[in-house]
């Protein structure tokens, strides 16, 4: 298990250097084991393709930040979480931009989406119940984070993810206060 970990890691560790000269599309298997002195037997024994080793970067790196002890220490405060993830995005920006940028069916963005939406039903039944929770709904919030989180990303000056999340945080309380609000007043006319 341990040689397998070290071979997973030379191989992240290749295309993230890879990633950081060259695009994306323009790097294959060979550029990668070239680059850590592996042979492609070695990367397809661990991987799919080169889109399973950027999901398996990031699940590598998200587990280990969300296991992490900072983030074991918060007590109920999701929004402290929030920020602490937008950190580690922040921290983790250019690699992240370009894992954003790719397209296609094994798209990180898809991997990402796929990875959240579970996250974000659990949440959404815990506030709604789950008679109040579809699909449709765990979706849209799930699209909402993904476009939100790629836009601050790509941006050239992306503000810092404190900054980030205060916006989040106010959009998401100041517009269910309104909601509430514009809701309340047509029930009693």
């Amino acid at each position: 298990m341990a040689d397998s970990n070290i071979t997973k890691q030379a191989l992240a560790a290749s295309l993230q250097e890879l990633m950081k000269e060259t695009p994306f599309e323009k790097i294959n298997v060979a550029h990668i084991c070239e680059r850590c002195g592996m042979n492609r037997k070695s990367f397809y024994y661990h991987f799919r393709d080169k889109y399973d080793l950027v999901n398996w970067i990031f699940d590598t790196n998200f587990i280990a930040f969300i296991t992490s002890d900072a983030v074991k220490n918060i007590e109920d405060d999701r929004w402290e979480f929030v920020e602490m993830a937008c950190g580690h995005f922040y921290k983790n920006r250019d690699f992240y931009r370009k894992a954003f940028r790719i397209q296609g069916q094994n798209s990180f963005s898809e991997h990402f989406r796929e990875y959240i939406f579970p996250i974000l039903k659990n949440r959404l039944v815990c506030l709604f119940g789950d008679e109040g929770v579809d699909d449709f709904m765990v979706g849209f919030f799930t699209d909402a984070i993904l476009c939100a989180m790629v836009r601050w990303l790509m941006e050239k000056e992306c503000m810092t993810p404190e900054q980030f999340a205060i916006k989040i945080k106010g959009l998401v309380q100041n517009g269910a206060a309104a909601i509430y609000q514009e809701t309340m007043e047509k029930e009693t006319i």
